[in-house]
């Protein structure tokens, strides 16, 4: 097959056109491997080895351009190809290693230092996320384990006061229980959060008995009175969590 027409187009692409007016589309890469601007002929043989070598290296080019803005996961990287065959992928994956692109303790440092720069979230919930994303348990603590156990700590405590200090609804108990939920969904360790909710004091605040129990009383008035009326508030006050 001779080639008729070579057009350049954009991203190191040409458009090759054949005596048979098969069109192909190749990187200038390939072009170039295989000396088609000298030659000017595609044999038979030759034909499925230059589609091929062009499939890996658009595999490769597209792979190059999704890392450009972000780091990325092998996991996320095989996910992007899947329209490719295993072969450009595992050589798309190959190359991206070997020129330094593809490095798991690079990602794992680099993200586990935006969660604890940038978010409210605990060692659990990074280890959770990371090996959700294909990363293996035991390199994500080796480095966890280089961070400061005063930084999630602190973390901890902050979270806490300003719980205390929004609270405008929830009884002393209620809203310990709260803060222990909230942050163990967040990812922190259960005991260091027992630990540091022990440093605050929780009492009922005045205003928000009253608040609840008047709201209780316009809604049981309805239905009891005198005595029955305080025990039934009472009730309602207790699974509240008030004293």
């Amino acid at each position: 097959m001779k080639i008729k027409k070579i057009s350049k187009k954009k991203n190191n692409l040409y458009d090759i056109l054949l005596d048979n007016n098969e069109k192909l589309s190749l990187y200038d890469d390939v072009i170039l491997k295989h000396n088609l601007l000298i030659t000017k002929e595609i044999t038979e043989k030759e034909l499925p080895i230059i589609i091929k070598d062009n499939s890996y290296l658009e595999s490769y080019n597209i792979a190059l351009k999704y890392i450009s803005s972000k780091l990325r996961t092998e996991k996320e990287i095989r996910k992007k190809l899947k329209n490719f065959n295993n072969d450009a992928i595992k050589y798309t994956l190959d190359r991206l290693k070997d020129n330094g692109y593809l490095n798991d303790s690079l990602y794992i440092k680099s993200y586990i230092n935006d969660e604890v720069n940038l978010r409210l979230i605990g060692p659990n919930k990074i280890i959770y996320n990371l090996t959700k994303l294909g990363f293996k348990k035991d390199d994500i603590i080796n480095y966890l384990n280089t961070i400061e156990q005063d930084l999630w700590l602190n973390k901890i405590r902050k979270y806490i006061k300003k719980r205390i200090e929004s609270n405008h609804n929830l009884s002393s108990n209620m809203l310990k229980q709260k803060i222990l939920q909230e942050l163990i969904i967040k990812g922190f360790y259960k005991e260091d959060i027992n630990l540091l909710l022990e440093e605050f004091i929780f009492e009922d605040d005045k205003v928000i008995y009253e608040k609840e129990y008047n709201k209780l009383k316009n809604k049981l008035i309805r239905k009891y009175s005198g005595e029955e009326l305080e025990y039934q508030i009472k009730i309602h006050l207790y699974k509240k969590g008030f004293k």
